[in-house]
């Protein structure tokens, strides 16, 4: 009779396991376009092909500035947002762990010692008991099933944002570094201003002393000079905002980092463009919100499984005596066993509600993803067209400076000739500061361009990199995520 009961047990459990309840997951399907449009007619930013050399896992090598390249070391290994991102990430994985252990039963034991004393008779009586506990509920509907693929698709979200986090972290120490080098480079060019300023000032001294030149030239030259001074003081305060936000990146006190004075190293590399469907596996965001579209699905069918009774199966065998000595006697064993089962029948609708709640949700996952597609492309886009545009404006500025110095020189020399006045020297030296300037503030937007131009394609990371559902419940560390190949082949995820 036991062995009935068991192979009638087993073959329901066989049935029931055959139940898939819940949608097949299925990757939304997105537009993607065949080319990019600011890569028509430039030269300079290329489709990537194989044996081209693409973005690696260090991508922030390709400016070539050894100081950068040591601080961005430092970024995964010390800056505290990745370390608390990645710590979430440890805690889902442990949810998987968890929820995949519900497959098995949960097996225990409650020894105990029961005294019993009859009042009438005066006299106590003893109980010894050792039982075993064992309960499990077959995953007839596919409950485990369901809340396993939801916990590892909620751990590879995780591992994708932490993913995420780290490229932004890194793209940010790239910007603000480049800001320290500008900022560098602007106060190099205001000493040499100062210099020059405080030059003319004495010699429109000399020229009033000699009664050439009026006293309004000497407050002129004064006031020129002063107001170079003020904007060098001022590109401090610009400096060591962006030195401390570094030290934060790296997690160290402000107090105790400083970086070396340096310079911007000649235009941005160029930097090979993969094709455009590449993006959906490139960029950690994307498979972050691609992996919560997952998860939605799961819960779609985890919500559905609330129509379908819950069966568990029990049993307690051990050992009962009244004497310790007699416990583990063959009269002594004991044991329970039953299969229970419940279902609710009538909920006025509240099953249904949170069927059409998850659907929702899953719908506005699904349209959450293919908006994180559609501004990955326009980033794309828009930094390639900062790259482009800012390239032609450089090269247009850079005219710009050298007529101005040549303009400055004439000036100088027709001032100091006595054929003009030195209010037509201020101008033109206002204009040779500003068009400096401005030819290294566009050095530093272009900078700026390719870092954020890296970002949208995903630095050097890609999804193949995410932990796969065995590595998630394996026994041993997982890591969340890493840098390779930015070209992959894309692939269809299926769960």
């Amino acid at each position: 009779m036991m062995m009935r009961h068991r192979k009638v047990l087993l073959l329901i459990s066989l049935i029931g396991s055959g139940c898939a309840i819940g949608p097949r997951y299925q990757r939304p399907v997105v537009e993607t376009p065949s080319t990019l449009k600011e890569l028509a007619g430039n030269d300079q930013w290329k489709v990537a092909v194989p044996g081209d050399s693409v973005i690696k896992g260090k991508w922030w090598e390709i400016f070539g500035d050894p100081q950068l390249n040591q601080l961005e070391e430092q970024v995964s290994i010390n800056n505290q947002n990745i370390k608390q991102a990645e710590a979430e990430f440890r805690q889902l994985r442990a949810s998987v762990l968890a929820a995949h252990a519900n497959y098995y039963p949960s097996i225990g034991s409650n020894p105990g010692i029961t005294q019993t004393r009859n009042f009438n008779t005066r006299g106590t009586n003893e109980t010894f008991s050792l039982p075993a506990a064992a309960s499990w509920e077959p995953d007839f509907w596919g409950r485990v099933r369901l809340s396993v693929q939801s916990a590892v698709a909620d751990a590879q979200v995780s591992a994708a944002d932490l993913e995420n986090l780290r490229l932004s972290q890194q793209a940010l120490l790239a910007t603000e570094y480049f800001l320290v080098a500008a900022a560098d480079m602007q106060m190099e060019v205001l000493k040499s201003t100062i210099e020059d300023y405080s030059k003319n000032l004495k010699l429109t001294v000399d020229r009033h002393a000699g009664g050439v030149a009026s006293r309004s030239d000497i407050t002129l030259a004064q006031t020129q000079l002063s107001s170079a001074q003020a904007q060098l003081t001022d590109m401090h305060v610009t400096r060591a905002q962006a030195e401390h936000a570094i030290a934060i990146l790296t997690g160290q006190m402000p107090n105790s980092f400083a970086i070396a004075p340096t310079k911007i190293n000649g235009p941005p590399p160029p930097i090979p463009i993969g094709i455009p469907s590449q993006l959906l596996e490139r960029r950690p965001d994307i498979a972050a919100s691609e992996r919560q579209v997952a998860s939605a699905n799961a819960n779609i069918g985890l919500t559905e499984t609330a129509f379908y009774p819950t069966l568990t199966l029990s049993a307690s065998p051990g050992f009962l005596s009244s004497g310790l000595a007699t416990l583990f006697n063959m009269a002594s064993r004991s044991w329970s066993a039953g299969p229970g089962m419940s279902q609710t029948f009538f909920d006025f609708g509240r099953r249904g509600a949170a069927v059409q709640s998850v659907q929702a949700s899953y719908d506005a996952t699904v349209a959450g993803y293919r908006e994180t597609v559609l501004s990955a492309f326009q980033e794309v886009e828009d930094d390639l067209a900062s790259l482009r545009y800012l390239a032609e404006e450089a090269v247009q500025q850079q005219q710009a400076v050298t007529a101005a110095q040549e303009s400055l020189n004439l000036e100088v020399q027709r001032y100091r000739a006595g054929t003009d006045s030195y209010l037509n020297v201020i101008t033109t030296q206002i204009l040779a500061l500003g068009d400096q300037q401005a030819a290294i503030t566009i050095l530093q937007r272009r900078m700026n361009a390719a870092v954020d131009l890296v970002k949208a394609v995903g630095g050097g990371w890609d999804a193949s990199t995410l932990p796969s559902a065995t590595d998630l419940r394996s026994a041993a560390p997982v890591s969340p995520g890493g840098n390779q190949n930015v070209n992959v082949t894309v692939e269809k995820r299926t769960q």
